[in-house]
């Protein structure tokens, strides 16, 4: 189970903390879960490892001509209408500032060069 003042001596420690699974309480995602534990720790990011490799500006399933962002703004995810994870956690990102890598966990060695700090997927950021 997640203790949070757990969570925090392992960060102090210096070692690495994954959060995993939902928070246990009906009506929250995962991705709400990572958003509200990233808060929670004062997270430097929040990795949103999915099945496609970033944030486009349509589904790239149905638009072939689909253009994968590098990096993109908050405000321009809401103003695009870009569903990039459930609104509830998405909120909790752009109001605690905390941004988000949108990656395929599916690529070879993404999690890797995430982790790494490494160019992968797309930023949304403030």
């Amino acid at each position: 189970p997640y203790v949070r003042p757990k969570a925090l001596q392992y960060l102090e420690e210096g070692k690495v903390v994954v959060f995993a699974a939902g928070t246990g309480n009906p009506f929250f995602t995962t991705d709400t879960a990572a958003a509200l534990r990233g808060a929670e720790i004062g997270a430097e990011l929040v990795l949103k490892a999915t099945k496609v490799d970033g944030v486009y500006d349509a589904d790239p399933k149905t638009h072939p001509n689909a253009k994968r962002f590098n990096r993109i703004s908050f405000d321009q995810v809401i103003s695009q209408n870009l569903g990039i994870m459930d609104a509830t956690a998405f909120a909790l990102c752009r109001d605690q500032k905390l941004p988000i890598r949108v990656f395929s966990i599916f690529k070879p060695g993404a999690l890797r060069r995430v982790v790494l700090g490494e160019d992968e997927g797309t930023l949304v950021h403030v």
